[in-house]
């Protein structure tokens, strides 16, 4: 594969860095030839620029660096948080139609799943918020049925092996329990798919409600199902350390 060059990026990401478009959108438009390039009409989506440097314009109008924007959402069970569904299913972005802007998700949160999740236009950022490398702790209030024993608990912390991938709990703290269902709380700091559903159901005990209630120091406080609010940038460095924030 040809560098594409310092600091240069394909076309279609550099107008996903922007913030105006995902790239499957940024490349209907190259293809459509309604992207212009230093004054050139570029219909290749893999054109390597500069995001800060070209002279970008989409349908005769200049593009400009979004200004940031990063919002704390409380997801409700019952939505998806891809931008669109083949099943017709509600999305987050139905949640947060009226704010007019090109945010995407920060991982994700599956249908059955409630809880915090963080939107932001700002790529760089988001990459830096999945990068399990920085091991920010996001803490899960999990229910399931039966009564795990602490043998299997003490599993779940050292690791357990489930479809090739390595998963485990930083964690896990049993607040309430019964033959009927159990409640705990499970601190991760690196989320893989449905990576508390399927350590609980290796262990023999499905999980039948699972809620995210804080990323980092981040908490949902009084929010409601489907409420939102924008962070400050104070805000994220306070509750985020070491974000990379300008």
């Amino acid at each position: 594969m040809k560098a594409l060059g310092p600091g240069k990026v394909k076309l279609e990401r550099a107008l996903s860095k922007l913030g105006i478009a995902s790239r499957v959108v940024a490349r209907e438009w190259i293809l459509a030839g309604k992207v212009q390039v230093n004054g050139s009409i570029q219909r290749n989506p893999g054109f390597a620029v500069h995001p800060e440097r070209a002279i970008i314009l989409v349908d005769g109008q200049r593009v400009q660096k979004a200004e940031a924007k990063t919002f704390l959402l409380y997801k409700p069970k019952g939505v998806i948080t891809t931008r669109s569904d083949e099943k017709g299913r509600p999305t987050v972005f139905s949640l947060i139609q009226e704010l007019d802007l090109h945010l995407i998700a920060v991982g994700r949160l599956d249908w059955a799943t409630s809880g915090l999740l963080l939107l932001t236009n700002d790529t760089r950022l988001a990459d830096w918020l999945t990068d399990p490398s920085h091991e920010i702790p996001r803490t899960y209030l999990v229910t399931v049925r039966g009564e795990p024993t602490e043998d299997q608990l003490k599993l779940l912390r050292s690791g357990i092996k489930n479809q090739g991938e390595s998963l485990s709990a930083d964690a896990i703290t049993l607040r309430k329990a019964s033959r009927k269902e159990s409640h705990l709380t499970v601190i991760l700091t690196e989320g893989k798919n449905r990576e508390i559903r399927r350590m609980f159901a290796a262990i023999g005990h499905e999980v039948t409600r699972l809620k995210r209630v804080s990323y980092g120091a981040l908490e949902l406080g009084d929010l409601q199902p489907g409420q939102y609010r924008e962070l400050s940038k104070d805000e994220l460095l306070r509750s985020l350390p070491g974000i990379p924030i300008v």
